[in-house]
């Protein structure tokens, strides 16, 4: 069986022989009820694949699609004339960078339609187009816009470019407006609807299913998908990992599925860390290895809100907030839910509400991991991977003064940012340190008579830790026997620590800890 991991054009996996899982019964079912629409899904998730199979439709490829579902619902297979812009795979950083872009697809397509160039401006040389192809075929032209916000998302910090960026963009996609008549379909994609704010100068007619019930698997892998097609896949996943068949669908859900792009819907598969994972037979983090978008790590940076509840638990929000991120400096949810770090756990449609949490492991796992490099600038010195190693061999052996070792050693960085809000911070650096331990973590465990700071347990042993700022770590002690906090275990047989903790808002370091 061949994976089409990577592979984004549809004629090449077709004629390559790859496992194509069938999303043309959609397809068609786009062609033939509407005209404009925008699909935000998270990167990785096939929407470039999605964008070429649509392409190579309207250009009547049908030798391309049988055994397809869109084999038997399409008689006439016309060719239209298809004008595919991919704005992806490039960070742009001037608007050379996005002049250049244009204008290599502009080029193709004045080439292909027997174009003339009169003008210098994007906009006005894709008229042209338009009209040249419309008259030329007699068709109506489709067309097709991968990563349409890509410009403006990439500068969302520097805001005069991010709003020049915004400026070119709506005038070339107000020609779409202008030549309505001669336009068979328009299908945009992105990642966020940052971009979306003032940019279609009037297209208000742009239908988005991104929420739409009916399309939640027009991009990524359903469990039906998943044993319609891979089934093969799975058990020799299963065989290389020592695990029954459906022992490894399990994990697999758990690792890369729980994706829910509208309330109440299925379940959807990362397609690119299912395949990788079945391919090479090893369950890891593909998704977050390719890299975190840098728009999404200058907005964490930005925002004013605390999002640390989101590690203990899940939150809830108004389900229209979902698609509003242009205020991402006030409340980032909506861009963590778009850019597939959040998910819709559970919804209320009486109130109008949706509980929003992680995915799967695999994905919050690559939450923490991004959070860290922002508390804690110093890990990616020295790797997550190998803190977390070093930090669960002391966990698990009982060895909590060579685990402050560890943590002291982690924050006496000099690049450690600690200012407002210290205690908070802190608490939040470490207790995302101890969830990519995988161990049952709290973070202000609420008892009988306060809060603690942070509470790890595992099979043998238990660890109280109170943090203190600009106090002793023996003050620190004293608040855990004060308040209580280890009455609850005194009948555990595991092995209980109690440890105290000064950490100094002067040196942003810890300064002192105290075990008993």
């Amino acid at each position: 069986m061949l994976y089409p991991i990577g592979i984004q054009n549809f004629e090449s996996l077709r004629k390559g022989g790859f496992t194509y899982v069938d999303k043309t019964e959609l397809i068609y079912q786009l062609a033939a009820t509407g005209r404009y629409y925008f699909l935000g899904r998270p990167r990785r998730f096939g929407k470039s694949l999605l964008l070429s199979a649509m392409e190579a439709y309207f250009q009547g490829k049908k030798e391309l699609f049988k055994g397809l579902a869109i084999e038997n619902q399409e008689k006439d297979w016309t060719e239209y004339p298809v004008l595919h812009l991919d704005l992806g795979g490039k960070e742009y950083k001037t608007l050379d960078d996005l002049d250049v872009r244009m204008d290599r697809h502009l080029s193709l397509w004045e080439s292909a339609f027997g174009v003339v160039k009169r003008y210098p401006m994007a906009d006005a040389r894709f008229s042209d187009i338009i009209d040249a192809a419309y008259g030329k075929t007699g068709k109506p032209v489709v067309i097709l816009i991968d990563e349409y916000d890509k410009p403006i998302v990439d500068n969302l910090d520097r805001e005069e470019l991010k709003e020049a960026f915004r400026k070119r963009l709506s005038g070339f996609y107000s020609v779409m407006k202008a030549k309505d008549g001669k336009i068979r379909l328009g299908f945009l994609t992105g990642i966020t609807k940052i971009g979306q704010l003032n940019i279609f100068s009037g297209l208000n007619n742009l239908q988005d299913i991104s929420m739409d019930p009916r399309y939640v698997d027009l991009c990524g892998i359903s469990e039906e998908d998943l044993h319609r097609y891979f089934d093969e896949g799975v058990q020799e996943l299963a065989d290389a990992n020592n695990l029954s068949k459906e022992a490894c669908y399990a994990k697999l859900a758990q690792w890369y599925d729980g994706y829910h792009f509208s309330e109440s819907s299925i379940g959807i598969y990362n397609p690119f860390s299912l395949l990788n994972t079945i391919s090479s037979k090893r369950f890891t983090e593909y998704w977050y290895a390719t890299g975190t978008p840098t728009f999404l790590t200058v907005a964490l940076k930005q925002t004013g809100k605390d999002i640390s509840e989101l590690i203990a638990n899940e939150v809830e929000v108004d389900i229209t907030d979902l698609s509003q991120v242009d205020s991402y400096r006030v409340n980032p949810i909506p861009l963590l839910y778009q850019t597939g770090y959040l998910t819709i756990k559970d919804a209320n449609p009486d109130f109008g509400t949706c509980r929003l949490g992680f995915p799967n492991r695999e994905v919050k796992n690559g939450f923490l991991r991004m959070q860290l490099a922002l508390y804690v600038p110093e890990v990616e010195s020295i790797g997550s991977n190998v803190l977390v190693l070093r930090l669960y061999r002391a966990i698990e052996a009982g060895k909590p003064e060579e685990m402050m070792k560890l943590l002291d050693g982690l924050f006496a960085g000099q690049n450690y940012q600690i200012q407002d809000k210290a205690e908070k911070n802190v608490q939040y650096a470490m207790s995302i340190i101890f969830n990519l331990l995988g161990q049952h973590v709290h973070t202000e465990c609420q008892t009988s008579n306060g809060r603690i700071d942070l509470f790890i347990e595992n099979k043998d042993y238990i660890y109280i830790i109170e943090l203190k700022i600009d106090a002793s770590a023996e003050e620190a002690l004293q608040q855990i026997e004060d308040k209580g906090y280890a009455r609850p275990y005194v009948a555990d047989p595991r092995k209980l620590f109690k440890i105290g903790i000064n950490f100094s808002t002067q040196t942003r370091r810890i300064e002192a800890w105290k075990i008993i």
